[in-house]
């Protein structure tokens, strides 16, 4: 009989404001601080403090044999202490039942791990004193941005002292292999890898509401049974915390589902175990990733924010003027050009379409991919103008036009 480990990604970017052409150099703000605030409080009324208040009640009438995991960006921490502190204090409440871990990653959910490995251990230790302030505790499992992850990240998160790391169970990794065990990493040998169950996942992340969906609709009953039927050790069920109440409304029933999940599962003999404990257990063999895996998309690699020329000129231009920002810049600019490296900036310049294209055009601000590029190159252009570059350093970026606006591009 498998055990279930429960995670869930708490997060929300700075979405920026329409910048212009024309307001390139007058030194305005660049994010959306009212369609921030909006959103937040939204999404906190909506899923954080309802989820919250739920998930609390469950582990204390459980006496702590429900337990879950959770991922706070520090973006999100930031914009809940400034526009609802009662939703963080719900947050805190939760944690303080006790059954609840607090995983690390990326302080500005950021693509660092692919281009700046200084900047990566930075945010990464960012993150945890943030974790630390607001919680009193330090994570020792790691969960990288979207699950990326990498042999070559591998021993980097094993020098940072985490016992282990989330990954995405994507098939062409695993092969022949069941996402549903612990693995070692290959490349850090001790480094425990807990590769997410997509398909199970997804049923409750993405199928949920889908009337068209086979399963549909999806009881708790029916959803324990799948899992108790599961070959493997423990189940990895990986999803955005959004989902409850968000991205599944309330009145699709997702807490009733979720009220009755624990219950359900206990009655036939499935355990709930944190990320910690799983990262103790034996490895059944080690896991190599050769390339850069994701949970993104049918590909489950980085394609969603790197895969068209727009968002590397993006991520290209963004990273290389990150060197003259730390160098050079004061703390406000370095602060504004870190909420930049937020991964969500380049996921809405993605042009993919056919299977993911719904998926990527519900969480974008922007009417196309090539406005959300606009936006945040004149952004880029008016940082780097703002800062004070040596004359011999010449100019990194060279603004062009687009599409009516200015833009900045290789």
């Amino acid at each position: 009989m498998p055990d279930i480990c429960f995670y869930a990604q708490v997060h929300q970017p700075y979405r920026l404001r329409r910048f212009r052409l024309f307001d390139i150099g007058t030194g305005g703000d660049y994010f959306d601080d009212e369609l921030n605030r909006t959103v937040l409080r939204r999404v906190a009324d909506k899923c954080y403090v309802p989820a919250n208040r739920l998930l609390t009640r469950l582990i204390r009438e459980s006496d702590g044999r429900f337990r879950l995991a959770l991922s706070l960006s520090g973006t999100v921490l930031e914009q809940l202490e400034r526009w609802a502190p009662d939703a963080l204090a719900s947050f805190q409440e939760l944690v303080a039942t006790g059954g609840v871990e607090l995983l690390g990653e990326t302080y500005y959910h950021s693509l660092a791990s692919l281009a700046d490995p200084e900047e990566f251990a930075t945010q990464v230790a960012l993150h945890g004193d943030a974790i630390m302030r607001h919680f009193g505790v330090r994570p020792t499992v790691f969960r990288n941005t979207e699950l990326i992850f990498s042999d070559a990240l591998a021993p980097v998160i094993q020098r940072m002292g985490f016992r282990a790391a989330l990954v995405e169970g994507a098939d062409y990794v695993l092969q022949w292999r069941s996402a549903n065990f612990v693995y070692d990493s290959a490349a850090a040998p001790g480094l425990r890898l807990l590769p997410r169950n997509y398909r199970l996942s997804d049923d409750v992340g993405f199928r949920f509401s889908n009337r068209d969906w086979a399963g549909w609709p999806l009881t708790a009953d029916r959803y324990a049974a799948w899992v108790s039927a599961s070959p493997g050790d423990s189940l990895h069920l990986f999803i955005d915390y959004e989902t409850f109440g968000e991205h599944q409304w309330a009145d699709t029933g997702i807490f009733e589902f979720l009220a009755h999940l624990p219950e359900a599962c206990f009655r036939r003999g499935i355990g709930c175990v944190q990320p910690s404990t799983l990262a103790a257990r034996q490895p059944v063999a080690p896991l190599s990733f050769v390339r850069p895996t994701s949970w993104a998309d049918v590909e489950r690699d980085v394609t969603a924010w790197l895969g068209n020329r727009i968002q590397h000129a993006t991520h290209d231009r963004l990273y290389r003027l990150g060197h003259l920002v730390r160098a050079i810049g004061t703390p406000a600019q370095l602060e504004q050009w870190r909420r930049l490296t937020t991964s969500d900036h380049l996921y809405y310049m993605c042009t993919k379409w056919f299977n993911d294209g719904d998926v990527h055009k519900y969480f974008s601000p922007y009417a196309t991919p090539y406005d959300a590029y606009i936006a945040c190159m004149n952004v880029l252009q008016d940082l780097e103008q703002s800062l004070t570059v040596d004359a011999s350093a010449g100019s990194l970026l060279t603004p062009v036009r687009g599409e009516g606006e200015m833009a900045c591009v290789a």
